[in-house]
């Protein structure tokens, strides 16, 4: 093909529409991934993720359509790609001390929606300039297209489809394909490798710019070299494993006295297991009163569910302290599971089923002694299961002195809370409820039963327990134990703003936190803080 006749061709020009769109797409899957681990992947994150995007677009589009109708030149469009191809590479490698900064910046600064400050600004610096010039191939290659207007109208529709196909491809393919497979650093810097491929057929094939091109390859591959680490938490030293699923980002930790599962960078535990066969010291010691309030030392045969199985730090006790209990487990991530026996010694005796808690008790129709839930990470809280509904379910699969134990892991005494609102809600549907504050955390363990006489049937049940250290915690359980007496608030399938509750929930968390390093930093400022390290 002669140099000046690249653009004559419209399948190359309908091929760039096509992976842009499809970059565009992936590009959007490949941000929710690299903030998750540091803000959540909840649907505060996603709209903040989706609109900044759309305002790139959107942006992209009128300036692309002005800059075409003023100086039609496709050196400028695919110089354009270029560069967009190499910022996408150079996030894997910078992406993440961004976030950092910004985080450790505002944290200083604000006192409410830090999540939300922090997701937006981070969204708006990493990823607003690429995909503003991604959203000004459109106009520009409408321009090219166009060569009558007896079929503009057939070619602009044909270029829609071609971005439209893209953006589809764009959208299941890292979800599916490469982020499982080769994580999210390895999914830029493919989409920003195609984009570059695109731009360099053009000026190779015009046998112009070759400095640009030279450079934006060799920029390429610094990127592909230095940023292909799938470690997000890039300053631990004591990691078994980080990898990504369909729906985590997951790491586990060794430490001195356990292994730990965690699916936030910056703070959580979801499952432990301690090296030293003890209680972990944390709210699964407190949980282990479901059991005993609902009699389990005096019947022949007791069933367990934990929906939310993570590694099975809740199931593996429960095997521990309670013989002869049948354990069932729900958990959607897959990776998860094989964790738990790879490195947390989940017994293969446990029955774990891959699937979404709720639709599990759709689809079975057994009762149990003690449901847990443990379902809730920080605002990743699944609306579908804190509602009047969910738990109206998980009532009828209880047997008559069955219990409920759930896990809500932001406690806050802020009137209207996220734990207000759930202990509330399943208040409306249990007769009895009552609470105990883990110590030293922020989770609070919340029992509910149809057996009006739960807690009496704690206190009694507990002299029975052989073993003295489990005796000595639910002692302190019960101790701590209070009946919760309902309010007002409800959530329901239609309205559950779970999200919005529990990130003023993290704001003041934050802030209790980090309270004196903000004086500090308002004081003496910089050097302050830096003195103090």
């Amino acid at each position: 093909m002669k140099t000046r006749n690249i653009l004559k061709n419209k399948y190359y020009l309908y091929m760039t529409e096509f992976f842009a769109g499809m970059s565009v797409m992936a590009v959007e899957l490949g941000a929710s991934r690299l903030l998750a681990p540091y803000f959540s992947s909840s649907q505060i994150v996603w709209t903040i993720i989706i609109g900044t995007i759309m305002i790139a677009m959107a942006l992209g589009n009128i300036w692309g359509g002005r800059s075409a109708d003023k100086n039609p030149n496709p050196d400028k469009l695919y110089l354009r790609i270029i560069i967009a191809a190499i910022w996408i590479a150079a996030i894997p490698l910078a992406g993440r001390y961004i976030i950092l900064g910004i985080s450790a910046l505002l944290i200083l600064v604000v006192n409410n929606n830090f999540l939300i400050l922090a997701a937006f600004i981070a969204c708006m610096v990493i990823f607003v300039f690429p995909l503003f010039l991604l959203g000004t191939v459109t106009p520009s290659l409408v321009k090219y297209t166009v060569d009558s207007l007896d079929d503009s109208g057939k070619t602009v529709g044909t270029l829609g489809a071609f971005n439209t196909i893209g953006s589809i491809i764009g959208t299941f393919m890292p979800t599916f394909v490469t982020i499982p497979a080769v994580g999210t650093s390895i999914t830029f810097l493919i989409f920003s490798g195609i984009l570059l491929v695109l731009g360099l057929l053009y000026f190779f094939s015009k046998k112009t710019k070759k400095v640009v091109s030279v450079t934006a390859i060799l920029l390429f591959v610094c990127c592909s070299i230095f940023g292909n680490s799938d470690s997000f938490a890039f300053w631990e030293t004591n990691l078994l494993e980080e990898d990504e699923s369909i729906y985590n980002y997951l790491q586990v930790k060794d430490t001195d006295s356990s292994v730990i599962l965690s699916t936030n960078v910056l703070f959580g535990v979801q499952s432990i297991m301690m090296k030293e066969d003890t209680l972990t010291g944390m709210y699964y010691d407190y949980a282990l009163a479901a059991p005993v309030m609902a009699g389990i030392g005096e019947k022949d045969d007791s069933e367990l569910l934990v929906l939310g199985m993570g590694t099975g730090t809740y199931a593996s006790q429960c095997m521990k302290y309670f013989e002869g209990m049948r354990i069932e487990g729900v958990e959607i991530d897959e990776k998860i599971t094989n964790l738990a026996h790879k490195y947390f010694e989940l017994p293969e005796t446990v029955d774990v089923t891959t699937y979404d808690g709720r639709a599990y008790l759709q689809a079975v129709d057994k009762k149990y002694d003690v449901i847990m839930v443990d379902a809730y990470q920080d605002i990743t809280i699944p609306f579908q299961m804190s509602s009047v509904e969910f738990f109206t379910m998980v009532k009828d699969h209880l047997k008559e002195d069955g219990v409920m134990v759930v896990n809500m892991n932001m406690h806050s005494d802020e009137k209207g809370n996220i734990n207000e609102y759930l202990s509330d809600t399943i208040a409306n549907v249990f007769p009895q409820v009552y609470t105990a504050d883990v110590y030293g955390s922020t989770n609070r363990e919340l029992f509910a039963t149809s057996n009006v006489n739960g807690q009496t049937a704690l206190i009694d049940n507990i002299q029975k327990v052989q073993d003295e250290e489990l005796r000595s915690m639910l002692e302190h359980v019960a101790d701590s134990l209070q009946i919760y007496e309902k309010g007002g608030y409800l959530l329901t399938d239609d309205k559950a703003p779970v999200e919005l509750l529990g990130m003023k929930v993290i704001d003041g968390l934050i802030q209790d936190e980090i309270g004196y390093y903000k004086d500090l930093f308002k004081e003496e400022g910089i050097s302050g803080l830096i003195n103090q390290f």
